[in-house]
């Protein structure tokens, strides 16, 4: 194996070690335009959903968005094994080669006019097949593609790629619904899968790492007991989960809002890249912070209850745009600082595992909350619904506080009369991620380290709760 590790400085070069590294860059553009085409299609099926198979009816979009995130974490087991099986690269071909034919299959269909709301929902149901096969395989190969020592520099570009590609991809799939209609968005799409195509083809076979193969078997039944006797990862799992379920189905309140406020499709993909802007902003501030904190968490859940909250109030669209800023803010940081709570206070020997529940929860919350959102959207109006997240975010704040009250945290000042103060936690030294902790969902709210961060945090103990 060649591989060569750029000098790790002060400067921007140190951000972007990972570009030193022939497969990780081919690998990157490849899922950069990947990204950017999944974000199109993703905006392009809600709208379609919404306004072209059903007259205005969100319950049918939450419906889709069930059936495309179910099988993940149904067939997470049998996908897991099979991402260990078999070699990792011809599996990505196969799954990207799936899915580009039923992003072309789909724009044909919309195009010719043959497409109906159950068809739709089969072609969801199929590519959330498509997807569950690929997610592990896409995790375990990245690890593949970079030493132990750039792992963590290998997440945070993958969470500039998925941040970025978001800022890109609705917006232009909005002008291209209005401009040629909205099956040229799914054949587009389509066309951003060869992209990745042409990477895996162009990745060196001599220089990926040699995998690591990971026992099988009972190895989420571990990740169950060990999370099981950690009270402060229930927490943060529950919070995790409300705010997953409830609060960040955002397809569906700000396609149904840009309708109410008289917007095309262009509306609804400013509405979706506006988001994308706070979704970044968080990241990177989360970054500068030291630690990851279950406060921090609990806090961001209560401000993004008190900016959605306000968002359903606002009269315009530009001023309900500017909070959504906010609530990707808001959500961003709960759901980074969660992510980083959970890696650095894990047992390393059980971090891969504890992860896969991460994102069971974190992904799993979609089929179960999306479809109630949509119906209370169609039943009670878009206002309302968001008002449903509202209420996920301020009980999983709720849920925070209670417990920290509880397990005797919090207490008064011992100086100050009318102050508290809030004990800290026992610290354990980091350990690198896991070969299992890639995937584009965990990416997505991962730390962004800045440049100069990273020998600082090395020193810096990280909190693990005591008892």
């Amino acid at each position: 194996m060649t591989t060569t590790r750029a000098p790790r400085t002060a400067g921007g070069s140190g951000m972007f070690r990972s570009f030193s590294i022939f497969n990780y860059r081919v690998w990157f553009i490849g899922a950069l335009v990947s990204n950017v085409g999944a974000w199109m299609q993703a905006t392009g099926q809600s709208w379609v959903v919404l306004t072209e198979l059903t007259d205005n009816d969100p319950a049918a979009m939450g419906i889709s968005m069930a059936l495309q995130f179910g099988p993940p974490l149904l067939l997470v087991s049998v996908t897991g094994w099979v991402a260990d099986r078999f070699e990792r690269r011809r599996l990505l071909m196969l799954t990207q080669g799936a899915l580009l034919l039923l992003a072309v299959g789909t724009g044909i269909l919309l195009l010719v006019g043959a497409m109906t709301l159950p068809l739709m929902f089969v072609i969801a149901g199929l590519s959330g097949v498509v997807m569950a096969f690929d997610n592990p395989a896409r995790q375990a190969f990245v690890s593949d593609l970079v030493s132990r020592e750039n792992a963590s520099n290998a997440v945070a570009l993958n969470a500039a790629s998925f941040n970025g590609a978001r800022l890109i991809g609705p917006a232009v799939a909005g002008v291209l619904i209005v401009a040629v209609g909205s099956g040229w968005v799914f054949v587009a799409n389509g066309a951003t899968f060869l992209a990745m195509g042409v990477a895996l083809l162009l990745i060196r076979s001599r220089e990926l790492v040699p995998r690591a193969h990971a026992p099988g078997g009972s190895r989420l039944a571990d990740g169950f007991r060990y999370v099981a006797g950690r009270p402060d990862l229930l927490v943060v799992f529950a919070m995790v989960f409300l705010i997953g379920a409830f609060g960040m189905n955002f397809p569906i309140f700000a396609s149904t809002m840009a309708l109410e406020f008289g917007q095309q499709a262009d509306g609804f993909g400013l509405l979706s890249s506006v988001l994308a802007i706070g979704s970044l902003a968080g990241a990177l501030m989360a970054a500068r912070r030291d630690r990851a904190r279950i406060r921090v968490v609990m806090f961001a859940a209560l401000g993004f209850a008190v900016a959605s909250g306000a968002s359903a109030l606002m009269p315009s669209y530009w001023t309900y745009a500017a909070l959504l800023v906010v609530n990707g803010f808001t959500v961003v940081t709960a759901l980074t600082t969660a992510n980083g709570y959970v890696q650095t206070t894990t047992d390393p020997a059980l971090r891969g595992r504890v992860m896969a529940l991460y994102v069971a929860v974190m992904m799993g919350g979609t089929p179960v909350g999306a479809p109630i959102v949509g119906w209370v959207a169609a039943e009670f109006g878009p206002r309302v619904a968001i008002l449903v997240g509202a209420a996920a975010g301020l009980v999983a704040f709720g849920v925070g506080i209670t417990w920290m009250l509880a397990s005797g945290r919090v207490h008064r000042h011992r100086t100050r009369r009318f102050a508290l103060s809030l004990n800290e936690t026992t610290p354990v030294s980091i350990v690198s991620p896991e070969p299992e902790q890639f995937s584009d969902e965990v990416a997505g709210t991962t730390p962004i380290r800045l440049p100069g961060t990273d020998a600082a945090a090395a020193n810096r103990p990280a909190p693990t709760p005591r008892g």
